[in-house]
C-alpha cells in the first residue's frame, strides 16, 4: 500500500515538473527571453562563475608557489654570493696585513748596520719546558748557532742547536733559561734581561740593577751588547715596575715589546756571536793584573 502511493506522489511530482517546464518554455519574460532559457542561464552563470573562481585561485596559489621558489632560489644565490664574497674580503686583508708587516720587516732590515736575512715562523715548539719557535732558514742561507734573531718592534731571541739546511729553532727571549744583556736607554743603567715563561707569565725581569740606579716605570729597556749575541740598541721591552730590593739590586719587571702570540716574519742578524769578553780586555786584564 505504501509503495503505491509513494509511486503516485512521485509521478504526480514528474508530471508537475513537467508541466512547469512546459510552461516555461513558451512564456516569454518582459524581455522577449523565455523563462527556461532565463533561468538555465542564471543556473550555468552560477556554477560557471564559482567554476571561474576556483580556477583563478589554484592559478594563483600556482603562481605564488612558482615565485616562493623563485625567490628562494634567488636568495640562495644572493648567500653564496654574499659567502663567497666575505672570503675574498678575508683574503685581500689578510695580502694587506701581511705586506703591512713585510715593508715593516723591510724598514727594520734598512735601519741594521749589519747584514740580515728575512725568515718565516713556520712552527712553534710543543715543549712547555722550553719556548721556541722554527724558522724557515737554516745553514745553507748563512744561519748559525747563537745569531740574534730581531723583529720590528726588538728583540725575539737567538737561533739555538746546529741549525739544519733550511730551518733553525730559535730560543724566545721570554724563555726562562734565555737572558740577554741590557740597559734602560734613558738612564743608561745596566742589567741583565732574563725570561719569565713560568707560572709568573710569560714576561721578563732585569736583573744586577743597582739600587742607586735610575731606572723608572716606562723606561725602554735596550739590548747593551755585552752578552757577544745581540747587537747593541735594539728594543728589548719597558719597564712595568720596579721596586726596590732587600739586597743590593733592584727588582724590575719588564714587559716585552714583541708580541710573540702573532709572531710571523723575523730578520737573523748574520754576524757570528762573539765571546762576552773582549780579547783585548782579557789580555790586558792578564797582564796587568790588580
Amino acid at each position: 500500500m505504501l509503495d503505491i502511493r509513494q509511486r503516485t506522489g512521485y509521478l504526480f511530482l514528474a508530471v508537475t515538473v513537467g508541466h512547469v517546464i512546459l510552461i516555461s518554455a513558451q512564456v516569454q519574460s518582459k524581455s522577449g527571453v523565455r523563462v527556461l532559457d532565463a533561468v538555465a542561464l542564471g543556473a550555468f552563470a552560477r556554477v560557471q562563475q564559482g567554476t571561474a573562481s576556483a580556477i583563478q585561485g589554484v592559478r594563483s596559489a600556482w603562481g605564488n608557489y612558482l615565485s616562493l621558489r623563485g625567490v628562494r632560489a634567488e636568495n640562495e644565490q644572493l648567500q653564496k654570493q654574499v659567502a663567497e664574497l666575505e672570503v675574498r674580503l678575508q683574503e685581500q686583508r689578510a695580502i694587506a696585513a701581511r705586506t703591512t708587516k713585510l715593508q715593516e720587516l723591510l724598514n727594520l732590515r734598512a735601519s741594521v748596520a749589519a747584514p740580515t736575512l728575512a725568515a718565516e715562523v713556520i712552527a712553534g715548539n710543543p715543549n712547555p719546558g722550553m719556548m721556541t719557535v722554527t724558522i724557515d732558514r737554516g745553514s745553507s742561507d748563512g744561519v748559525q748557532e747563537n745569531m740574534a734573531v730581531i723583529a720590528p718592534t726588538g728583540v725575539v731571541g737567538r737561533v739555538v742547536g746546529y741549525p739544519a739546511a733550511h730551518a733553525a729553532r730559535v730560543q724566545l727571549i721570554i724563555d726562562q733559561h734565555a737572558a740577554a744583556g741590557a740597559i734602560a736607554e734613558r738612564s743608561r743603567a745596566g742589567g741583565m734581561v732574563v725570561g719569565r715563561s713560568d707560572a709568573e707569565g710569560s714576561s721578563l725581569r732585569m736583573e744586577l740593577v743597582s739600587n742607586l740606579a735610575d731606572v723608572r716605570v716606562g723606561d725602554v729597556i735596550v739590548t747593551s751588547g755585552v752578552d757577544g749575541i745581540y747587537p747593541k740598541g735594539f728594543a728589548i721591552g719597558r719597564a712595568e715596575s720596579v721596586e726596590r730590593g732587600t739586597g743590593l739590586y733592584l727588582t724590575v719587571n719588564v714587559r716585552p715589546t714583541v708580541d710573540f702570540r702573532s709572531l710571523e716574519e723575523v730578520l737573523v742578524v748574520l754576524v757570528p756571536a762573539r765571546s762576552a769578553v773582549v780579547e783585548g780586555d782579557a789580555e790586558a786584564t792578564v797582564r796587568n793584573p790588580r
